[in-house]
């Protein structure tokens, strides 16, 4: 076979690919929704337009119900009864797992994006987030917040305790700071 027909067919294999995962459940859906349809109308002699859809909607949904009821449930309550077993994995799935709920969860904690100056000397400054502005449960009095100081190229970093003067709010989405972080200042917004 020469080059032009293996390099169609490699390309051809890949268009399967990519278009596998979204055409099979649409196929599926479609053809219960049409079945169900289809199968309702002739059993019950009962000529509902989009009974079907109806019909296969609820049925979906109990589906799921079932499935998170009855699979995912137990499989979540056997991990965690497996972390309670081993305290020092359970600490590290927990602290990751608080981390990755502060970038992209509900309680987004990384919204307050700063400037910090880390030394009153030579006026070094850092890009950080406001992570804990009340810190007394930690005996931490007076003006100080905790701030989150990501690293380059990595997602990790460092949380400094810092006097609230050093700060200075930065007017910008935290998504494009974090980005101006990560990548050490070479990816502009």
């Amino acid at each position: 076979m020469n080059k032009l027909a293996s390099k169609i067919i490699g390309l051809f294999l890949q268009g399967i690919l990519y278009i596998t995962p979204i055409f099979i459940p649409i196929y599926i859906i479609y053809s219960l929704f049409n079945g169900l349809d289809q199968n309702f109308q002739t059993w019950f002699n009962i000529h509902i337009p989009g009974l079907g859809l109806a019909l296969a909607f609820v049925s979906l949904t109990i589906i799921g119900w079932l499935g998170k009821t009855f699979i995912t449930q137990p499989i979540q309550q056997k991990f965690y009864l497996w972390l309670e077993k081993a305290p020092l994995i359970k600490v590290i799935y927990n602290s990751v797992k608080d981390l990755l709920k502060a970038f992209v969860g509900k309680e987004k904690k990384f919204t307050k994006p700063v400037l910090v100056k880390v030394n009153t000397i030579s006026n070094l400054e850092k890009i950080g987030f406001i992570t804990q502005e009340d810190l007394i449960e930690f005996g931490i009095s007076g003006k100080k917040v905790a701030v989150y100081f990501p690293h380059s190229y990595a997602f990790s970093g460092e949380m400094f305790i810092v006097p609230i003067e050093n700060i200075t709010p930065i007017d910008k989405k935290s998504a494009e700071v974090m980005k101006f972080i990560v990548s050490a200042g070479v990816s502009k917004s």
